[in-house]
């Protein structure tokens, strides 16, 4: 890291340009320094002191902890500075610089066992969890919408993600995953075929046989059948929690463990309220109700929902998706 720092001087000095580098694990050296002046004037100790008390200034201004001991919201540099279960995170949104944040979430069943039915403990859901940054594009064209991920879908489920998010249209003869607009997918706003995703949830599902994961579909397919065409390619099926089993009343849900035991683990909910009888995957507003996200959900007593989704206070249904942004 390099600083260059325009000091300004008494009158008889025109100006002096200064370097300094530094690294975390050592202090400032001067590397460089230049100053204008009349020639016939000699070197004064103020600007020795000047410069020394700003070599102190910026040594105390950048002093961190680093090597494995910066905890949760610390400055870093680097992963390596965080201690475990952290990684250095920059969010512009949320803080400046880059700071240590939460790698992984804390696993419930360890604190809980997973005997209680599948309503009583709670899951981190990753929104437009499909939209990763730098992801590559299938279609040949520049993607140009917006990213809400930095992690593939395999790392999200690996840091702890139980529900993801997925926006699925009808796209080149195939389902798409895209991040569009007026239920019509684009070249540049397509992130890959659905299958790619399913696929890579089925790996996980197989290599973690106590798991269960929920799917949440923004769906705007309309190809008869074509979800259930692209699931089944997957491999996905044989862990369908069925719709059958679904509570429709308000009362609890399956428990964990029977879930788990009979390999029921993926539970999949669709926007759209006929393919509940067509293809049975279940309309999510039947089982879940969700607030209102962002600004409009934040009213000084009130706790809206959004428009979708029955009221909040709706005890019939059994789930609650909360929603941040």
């Amino acid at each position: 890291m390099s600083i260059s720092s325009l000091v300004m001087f008494p009158p008889e000095f025109r100006e002096a340009s200064i370097v300094f580098s530094a690294t975390k694990q050592e202090k400032f050296t001067l590397t460089s320094a230049s100053f204008r002046f009349p020639g016939n004037m000699g070197f004064s100790q103020d600007l020795f002191l000047i410069i020394s008390t700003l070599v102190i200034l910026l040594d105390v201004a950048t002093a961190a902890c680093s090597n494995g001991q910066c905890k949760i919201l610390d400055e870093c540099s680097s992963n390596q500075d965080c201690e475990a279960g952290l990684y250095c995170f920059s969010c512009p949104a949320g803080f400046s610089g880059s700071r240590c944040v939460r790698s992984t979430v804390t696993n419930q069943f360890k604190l809980l066992n997973n005997s209680l039915p599948f309503n009583k403990y709670a899951f981190l859901t990753t929104h437009n969890a499909f939209a990763i940054d730098e992801y590559p594009s299938h279609t040949g064209v520049p993607r140009i919408t917006v990213t809400n991920q930095e992690d593939s879908i395999t790392e999200q489920l690996n840091n702890g993600a139980r529900a993801l998010m997925l926006d699925t249209y009808d796209f080149r003869g195939d389902v798409w995953l895209c991040h569009s607009f007026k239920g019509q997918c684009y070249d540049f706003t397509a992130f890959g075929p659905a299958i790619d995703t399913l696929k890579e949830i089925e790996a996980f599902l197989s290599a973690n046989p106590t798991e269960i994961v929920t799917l949440i579909l923004e769906d705007y397919v309309q190809a008869p059948n074509g979800l259930t065409k692209v699931f089944a390619e997957s491999g996905l099926m044989k862990y369908w929690f069925p719709v059958s089993k679904m509570p429709k009343n308000g009362q609890d849900w399956a428990l964990v463990s029977d879930m788990v035991q009979n390999n029921q683990r993926l539970l999949v909910f669709t926007s759209i309220q006929s393919k509940e009888a067509s293809e049975g995957i279940a309309y999510q507003w039947n089982y879940m109700v969700e607030n209102q996200y962002g600004d409009d959900g934040m009213k000084a007593g009130s706790c809206p929902s959004r428009k979708e989704s029955p009221p909040l206070d709706d005890k019939s249904r059994s789930l609650v998706l909360v929603k941040l942004l």
